[in-house]
């Protein structure tokens, strides 16, 4: 078995360490003991992206912001999904992130950060959020492993009910709120609705293949 190899590691504001490892031709981000985010697993971090882009059928250029690089599987599913006047505003916290997919994960990041229609802020997503006045079409956010804030503590107000308003005023006529989450949440499918957004709650594979563990996806369209 191939041993796995410690290539990095990167401080979260207001959180804890990120440790970045490969075995073989596999990367895998670890807090802790837990694996946030593999290589081998970008099902549902894909379907985050199409399956918004699917909502957004017949929008001429739209705007998406993308909350948290990761590994740039929901950014590429975008890209592959938009129109050429499109744009897409990535927000990403830790800035390493967007190191390793400029250097040991530039394959994996197979030229998406330089598309054209692609902006890269070092920004917490919810600044960008809570300065949005209907300006964006969609809000994609993987920012954490759901709502209960597992990553850093500070995450949990994205979900919260200010949060969730703020959402609500950055998003267009129509737009959509899209929340990854690793497990289903009851209260916060509530706070969705309670926040004025029309709510549909769908189960997603982990793997591109259709297997894996089931993730829950999250679009909330405001009225």
């Amino acid at each position: 078995m191939i041993a796995r190899e410690l290539l990095d590691t990167a401080q979260i504001p207001g959180g804890d360490e990120l440790r970045l490892f490969r075995r073989g031709d596999d990367f895998m981000i670890v807090l802790d003991r837990n694996e946030l985010m593999s290589s081998r697993m970008s099902g549902s971090e894909i379907a985050l992206a199409t399956m918004t882009c699917e909502r957004l059928a017949g929008r001429k250029a739209p705007h998406l912001l993308i909350g948290g690089y990761g590994m740039g599987f929901t950014l590429r599913a975008a890209l592959a999904e938009v129109d050429s006047q499109a744009r897409i505003t990535v927000a990403e916290l830790v800035p390493e992130i967007i190191d390793w997919a400029r250097g040991p994960m530039v394959k994996l990041a197979a030229g998406c950060l330089d598309d054209p229609r692609v902006r890269v802020h070092i920004a917490d997503v919810g600044a960008l959020i809570h300065d949005g006045r209907a300006d964006y079409d969609a809000i994609l956010l993987d920012v954490d492993n759901g709502p209960d804030g597992l990553v850093r503590d500070d995450n949990g107000s994205l979900y919260a009910k200010r949060g969730l308003a703020e959402a609500r005023d950055a998003l267009r006529p129509r737009g959509i709120l899209a929340v990854w989450s690793a497990g289903a949440d009851p209260k916060f499918t509530r706070r969705l609705g309670a926040a004025g957004f029309s709510v549909e709650e769908v189960v997603v594979r982990a793997r591109a293949n259709g297997k894996g563990p089931r993730h829950i996806i999250w679009f909330a369209t405001k009225a």
